[in-house]
């Protein structure tokens, strides 16, 4: 079964998750640097009638990189084609994108760190001079075409920048780092939602949920999609602070925002390994996840609220996490 608080999109919330996206940047909350430079570029592009520079975004998912590419299309007035690293399998894939492109489209790349070689290649040309290498043919007859592109603008989603290489993060003319969201940013999100949603939310119940949503719109959108639900079914309909908290203590999300998957990881440390240092293989054997899959997705959020420290030696568990788990038993 899919964890309520993970970062990624689940596939039966991508039309409800569309549908709470925001279109402009007057409707986009949180991330107000990034949001003030692309403002400025995008102002100056459009005075110039040019495309605005390549663009990567990094940082953890759920953070709105995917709605931030479609606003930046929106007030640029022009098309966004949408894919992904690990669709893209051959060169020609990436070609027969490219070559479709209008004048100052954007194309939106997500996992880019997941390209493969072969088609990473073919970009370098596209981005840095507007043109397309191919190879028709093998052999001694193989014969290589210069196809001139539209410019266009190429936006680069990753959640790990550093297993870009370095060929084609230097050919990003903007880099920028998506931080997790504020509380007040996200009862700001829910609201909206609510708006959108056509369903009643008081300023105490988006706290509440706000609270416990990992700092990630994604998981707030989430919430309030099953809070609603639970609201409709068990309350008159309005989402109040103990419609909230009632509806997450059903789920299993706890008041810092861990589900029994996080309770399960600190209390095995806890129990079988009296706190760490537990090497990560370990970790991925207790868990039987992969490694990355912890790196990536079980981790995160336990390293940023304090609750484990990654050292050299393993895995360890703070101070603060055992005050917690010991005020709770």
């Amino acid at each position: 079964m899919e964890r309520f608080v993970t970062e990624k999109e689940l596939e039966n919330e991508k039309e409800i998750q569309k549908t709470l996206r925001p279109k402009r940047f007057d409707e986009y909350i949180g991330q107000s640097l990034l949001k003030e430079k692309m403002k400025i570029f995008i102002e100056a592009a459009k005075r110039r009638n040019s495309c605005i520079d390549h663009i990567l975004l990094y940082g953890p998912p759920g953070l709105g990189k995917t709605t931030l590419a479609g606003v930046i299309a929106n007030e640029m007035g022009t098309n966004l084609r949408i894919t992904s690293g690990p669709v893209l399998d051959k060169a020609g894939d990436l070609a027969a994108i490219l070559t479709s492109l209008e004048e100052n489209d954007i194309l939106f790349i997500d996992e880019i760190h997941r390209l493969n070689t072969s088609v990473e290649e073919i970009l370098y040309p596209a981005m840095e001079d507007g043109e397309l290498d191919i190879i028709i043919g093998k052999g001694p007859s193989a014969k290589s075409i210069r196809i001139e592109l539209p410019p266009f603008t190429l936006i680069g989603a990753t959640t790990r920048a550093g297993l870009l290489s370095s060929p084609l993060r230097d050919r990003f003319g903007v880099t920028h780092r998506m931080e997790y969201y504020t509380d007040e940013e996200l009862v700001e999100i829910l609201i909206r939602g609510a708006k959108v949603l056509e369903v009643e939310i008081s300023k105490e119940g988006a706290l509440e949920i706000a609270r416990r949503s990992r700092g990630t719109p994604r998981i707030a959108n989430r919430f309030l999609k099953r809070i609603r639900d639970y609201a409709e079914i068990k309350g008159n309909g309005i989402i109040t602070k103990k419609i909230v908290l009632d509806s997450l203590e059903l789920l299993g999300i706890d008041k810092e925002g861990l589900d029994d998957l996080d309770r399960g990881i600190i209390n095995s440390m806890l129990e079988n390994y009296n706190g760490g240092p537990v090497g990560i293989e370990t970790l991925s054997l207790l868990l039987g996840e992969d490694r990355r899959t912890i790196e990536e997705v079980y981790e995160p959020y336990l390293v940023k609220k304090g609750y484990i420290k990654r050292t050299p030696r393993g895995r360890v568990v703070t101070e603060k996490c055992r005050e917690y788990f010991k005020d709770k038993e």
